[in-house]
């Protein structure tokens, strides 16, 4: 049986790894392929991820995500780290199409995820909160033997008004049942995005104590990322997954990562999940 590259290898929608308020950071829980000789299938995991309690926190949290994911052969896809796609063009290894994603939104008194389980942060306290957004995009994918490129581009709307493109490049390797993917991955955004994470306005500079700061765009980050994938059975998997990422550009500079948070951001995480076909 074959399974396919996780979204922490590829980094893909979120190659600066780790920040709760973007879901796509957790990969699938040990996700199964073998969608391209089914109809639909339904794949249910759970992933306690080890990560930054925002994106360029230094405080660390835990929490379980689950995953439910939903594939009509190699067509149609839909889960929250993936989001919901279309493979309209999927040939001679290449695959394009229109995705959709949800970006959770940020808690000015924990930071955090909707499904944190211990730790959290008080640094973005006077920050006020962030709303979940919605990014509507396309992506292009390419596989070269062992090879696999992705890039994202997707546009917010609600939390962010900001563009934002995620690419990465992962390399697979095998060990009898075993699959191992690991690549570099980076981030590029626009300063609608960056401003709404990393900009500090007046009034938030009056109520946290950090200096205003008007950042622009360019590179949000860049880094590696890795997972390790074990089969059970035909139907299920653990994934090991892991990722390390610098934040850079206008987004390091900002006071609230250079006062109260940490350029590197690490992540770390076990899923679980089985296939159901309908």
């Amino acid at each position: 049986m074959r399974f396919l590259v996780t979204i922490v290898a590829l980094g893909a929608a979120q190659p600066c790894l780790a920040q709760v308020e973007n879901v796509q950071s957790v990969p699938p829980a040990g996700r199964l392929s073998d969608r391209g000789q089914e109809g639909w299938s339904v794949t249910i995991g759970v992933a306690p991820v080890l990560n930054p309690a925002w994106q360029g926190s230094k405080d660390m949290t835990l929490s379980v995500f689950p995953d439910l994911r939903v594939n009509y052969k190699d067509v149609i896809f839909a889960s929250i780290p993936e989001g919901l796609g279309w493979n309209v063009v999927n040939e001679n290894g290449w695959k394009a199409g229109p995705l959709a994603k949800v970006r959770f939104g940020r808690d000015e008194e924990r930071g955090g995820s909707p499904f944190l389980i211990t730790g959290g942060s008080d640094a973005l306290l006077g920050l006020g909160d962030v709303d979940a957004a919605a990014e509507l995009g396309g992506f292009v994918e390419k596989r070269v033997g062992p090879w696999r490129g992705r890039l994202e581009v997707r546009r917010g709307f609600g939390g962010h008004e900001g563009v934002i493109a995620d690419g990465a490049v992962s390399y697979q390797a095998r060990s009898g049942r075993t699959i191992i993917n690991a690549g570099p991955r980076a981030t590029v955004a626009t300063k609608a995005y960056i401003d709404t994470y990393f900009g500090i306005d007046a009034v938030q500079a009056q109520r946290s104590g950090l200096p205003a700061y008007s950042p622009s765009g360019g590179l949000l980050s860049y880094g590696v990322g890795g997972s390790v994938i074990r089969p059970l059975n035909r139907r299920s998997a653990v994934t090991l997954f892991t990722g390390l990422d610098q934040l850079a550009g206008d987004a390091g500079d900002s006071p609230l990562v250079r006062e109260r948070g940490r350029l590197l951001q690490f992540t770390l995480g076990l899923g679980y999940g089985v296939r159901f076909n309908l």
